[in-house]
């Protein structure tokens, strides 16, 4: 649950490497490789009265939901449509159960989501089942999209400690091992890893005069290995981590912990 506590919206992309997009037209929603369509994003909104409970609203105001149609007569698996909301439905309702890096979200009728491959009718197709082959069609990726504003706290300040004029930093990221790097990347590029490439802002989220774009090879596991090294690599105490919303363009702290599939921003 904690990875979507901060979080405002999200994409969940499945072990296909494909997000789960809310079609327009109808109730459907399909599995596409797509990362800049708004169709991927999901609001995430909590259930009063549970402390491991949310719903999923897509970009046209309805949410995930885990129907009791059957996709094919005679098979387990039943569609996931997204719906309207209805007071005292519980087939909008998601239990995030943690699984390494990665998530399982569970149904009220103890099912999980799950992102189908194969052959039509079963290729692109979401449903929700109990997995008794494929266990990694139920693993999901959760990616940030906005985060949500945290509350400030007298007891421990958001930026109590953190310099003034440099309280964070705008990075993106991309795999090594994606594709050929370019001619002009740094011999570091070619290692195992991610690459890394940031900036460092002031509070207004203007880039320091003293920093300009630079890159480095990041070979640990998650979001406190990155912090280490860009502290490291800038001689920067105290640095807060931010994404940039390729929506609006703001920055947004990163909170979550980061798997190596999520390093792609």
């Amino acid at each position: 649950m904690e990875l979507f506590r901060k979080a405002k919206s999200v994409r969940l992309k499945s072990h296909h490497d494909k997000y789960i997009l809310a079609e327009s037209n109808d109730e459907s929603v399909l599995q596409d490789r797509n990362e800049t369509t708004k169709k991927g994003i999901w609001m995430v909104e909590f259930v009063e009265g549970f402390d491991n409970v949310l719903q999923l609203k897509s970009s046209y105001g309805k949410y995930l939901t885990a129907s009791e149609d059957q996709v094919i007569i005679g098979f387990t698996g039943r569609k996931v449509v997204q719906s309207m909301h209805q007071r005292l439905d519980s087939s909008i309702e998601w239990e995030p159960i943690r699984d390494g890096f990665q998530v399982r979200l569970k149904t009220r009728y103890r099912n999980y989501l799950q992102a189908n491959g194969g052959l039509p009718p079963w290729r692109n197709s979401v449903t929700h089942d109990i997995p008794y082959r494929h266990h990694d069609w139920i693993l999901w990726d959760i990616e940030t999209m906005e985060a949500r504003p945290e509350e400030p706290s007298s007891s421990s300040p958001l930026f109590e400690s953190i310099n003034p004029n440099l309280n964070s930093s705008s990075f993106s990221l991309r795999s090594s091992i994606s594709g050929p790097t370019e001619g002009n990347d740094p011999p570091a590029a070619k290692k195992e890893g991610m690459m890394v490439y940031y900036m460092v802002v002031d509070d207004d989220r203007n880039v320091d005069d003293g920093y300009e774009e630079t890159s480095f090879a990041f070979e640990g596991h998650g979001l406190e290995d990155l912090i280490l090294n860009l502290e490291e690599q800038t001689w920067i105490d105290d640095i807060i981590v931010c994404s940039r919303n390729p929506l609006n363009g703001k920055l947004f702290p990163l909170w979550l912990a980061l798997s190596p599939k999520q390093l792609r921003l």
